[in-house]
C-alpha cells in the first residue's frame, strides 16, 4: 500500500490527510487550529468506509470526528498533537506507514516547476521567496520544518501553486514597466491555484474522453479567492492571478482586477499607507467591499430579496467571468470545455449559468436542468448538442498534492 500524508501549513494552523494512493482514498483528515495561542484545538476524522475498503478485516461504521483541547505552541507542537490522535484514533500509522509527505506551498517563483523532493537548499529558496509571499510561504516552511521532525525517514515533497503556470510564456507572464525594475524585484505574473487547475483539468479530459493534449480548456476556481485558467493541451497559457493572488477575478474579499492609479489615489487624497491599502485590497473589497457580505450563497439570498448591493455585487462579479472567458476564448482560439470548481464553481448553478449566457456565439449551450441538478461528482451541464462541454469538476487538491509526490518520490 503507498500512503502519503499531504499538509497544508498556515500561520496558525494546518490542515492533512492521510491518503490510500493504491486506490485514491482518504484514510484520514484533520484539521490543527489556533496555533501559538493558549487554547489550540485539533480535529481529526477517520474515514471508516475507506478504512472498510482498504482492509476487508476493518469494521464497516461511519465516519468519526474527534476533538483534542491543548495548548498548542508552535506546528512541531502542532505536529505532536497530530500524531497523538492517529495513535488514540486510528487509522495506525504503524499499519498505513506514509512512504512520504506531501506539503502545499504557496509560491515558488520562478525558482520550481514541478514537484520538488525538500532538501536544505530547498528550504532556503521557499524562505528567499517570502518576499513575493510574506503570509504564506513562511507558514509553508514552518509546516515542513516540524514535518520533517514528525516523519524523519521519509522524503518531503513540495508541490507549488504556481508551478503549473510556469509553461505561460514571455508576453503572458511579463508586466509592461520598467524592465530594469522588474528584473531586480521579480515582478511578473506567476499565477496561483495551479494544482487545482492541473487536477480539473485532467479530470474533464478524462470525463470527456478525448486525449488532454488534444484540448483547449478555460478552468474557473471559484471560491472565496478565485482564478481563471486558459489551457491548452494540459499546459497553462494564460492565468487571472499574477504577483499575488490578488490580480483578476473578483474574491469574496479581493478586489482583482484594478487601475494602479486608484492606489496612488487614495494614498494622496486619504492618504492611505501602504498597509491601509494592503488590508482594502485584501480584506474588505470584492463581494465584502460592494455589499457587505463575502459569501456567494448571501449575496444570491440577499439579491433574490431584491438588495441593490448584492445586485450590483452579482453583477459585478459576473461581468469579470464574462470578461475573462471572452479574453481566453481569443487567447486559445476557440475552446473544446470550459469548468467550473471550488465552492461556489461547483454549487452556485445561478453564476454559472449567467456567466455563460453570452457565449452562444462560441457554441455554449447551458442545460437548465443539468445546471440546477444537486447532484455530487464530476458532471456535464451543457446540452447534448453543445459544440463546448461546459462541466462542474470538483477539485481535490490534496489528492493531486500525494499523486505529484508520489511522482518523483516512488
Amino acid at each position: 500500500m503507498s500512503v502519503v500524508l499531504v499538509v497544508n501549513s498556515g500561520s496558525s494552523s494546518f490542515k492533512y490527510q492521510l491518503l490510500d494512493m493504491a486506490h485514491e482514498r482518504v484514510l484520514a483528515s484533520g484539521l490543527v487550529e489556533r496555533i501559538g495561542e493558549t487554547s489550540g484545538v485539533a480535529r481529526h476524522t477517520v474515514k471508516a468506509a475507506a478504512l472498510a475498503a482498504a482492509d476487508a478485516s476493518a469494521p464497516t461504521v461511519t465516519d468519526a470526528t474527534y476533538t483534542i483541547e491543548r495548548e498548542i505552541p508552535d506546528h512541531t507542537a502542532g505536529f505532536a498533537v497530530m500524531l497523538d490522535a492517529f495513535a488514540a484514533h486510528g487509522p495506525s500509522l504503524d499499519a498505513y506507514p506514509p512512504v512520504a509527505v506531501g506539503h502545499r506551498v504557496v509560491h515558488g517563483g520562478a525558482r520550481f516547476f514541478a514537484p520538488t523532493v525538500v532538501t536544505p537548499l530547498v528550504e532556503i529558496n521557499i524562505d528567499e521567496l517570502s518576499v513575493l509571499a510574506p503570509l504564506h510561504n513562511p507558514a509553508n516552511l514552518a509546516g515542513i520544518v516540524a514535518a520533517k521532525k514528525a516523519f524523519p525517514a521519509v522524503p518531503h515533497v513540495a508541490v507549488f501553486d504556481t508551478a503549473f503556470h510556469q509553461s505561460l510564456a514571455p508576453e503572458a507572464y511579463t508586466y509592461a514597466i520598467d524592465r530594469e525594475v522588474a528584473e531586480a524585484h521579480r515582478i511578473r505574473r506567476y499565477g496561483f491555484h495551479g494544482t487545482s487547475h492541473k487536477f480539473v483539468s485532467e479530470a474533464a479530459a478524462a470525463f470527456v474522453g478525448r486525449p488532454l493534449a488534444e484540448l483547449k480548456q478555460i478552468v474557473f476556481h471559484l471560491g472565496n479567492g478565485a482564478s481563471a485558467a486558459a489551457i491548452e493541451g494540459g499546459r497553462s497559457v494564460d492565468t487571472s492571478m499574477g504577483l499575488t493572488p490578488l490580480e483578476g477575478l473578483v474574491m469574496g474579499t479581493r478586489s482583482g482586477d484594478l487601475d494602479p492609479a486608484v492606489l496612488l489615489q487614495l494614498a494622496r487624497r486619504a492618504e492611505m499607507s501602504i498597509p491601509d491599502l494592503d488590508t482594502l485590497l485584501n480584506k474588505r473589497s470584492g463581494l465584502l467591499g460592494i455589499a457587505g457580505v463575502s459569501d456567494m450563497r448571501d449575496i444570491q439570498e440577499r439579491r433574490d430579496a431584491g438588495d441593490p448591493a448584492a445586485r450590483l455585487a452579482f453583477d459585478v462579479y459576473i461581468h469579470r467571468l464574462r470578461a475573462y472567458a471572452g479574453a481566453y476564448l481569443a487567447q486559445l482560439d476557440g475552446v473544446d470545455v470550459i469548468s467550473f470548481t471550488a465552492g461556489v464553481g461547483e454549487n452556485a448553478p445561478a453564476v454559472r449559468a449567467e456567466a455563460m449566457a453570452t457565449l452562444g456565439f462560441a457554441g455554449v449551450e447551458i442545460d437548465p436542468e443539468r445546471n440546477a441538478a444537486r447532484e455530487r461528482g464530476i458532471r456535464r451541464i451543457s446540452t447534448d448538442s453543445s459544440r463546448v462541454e461546459v462541466l462542474v469538476v470538483p477539485t481535490d487538491e490534496e489528492l493531486e498534492i500525494a499523486r505529484q509526490t508520489l511522482s518523483v518520490t516512488a
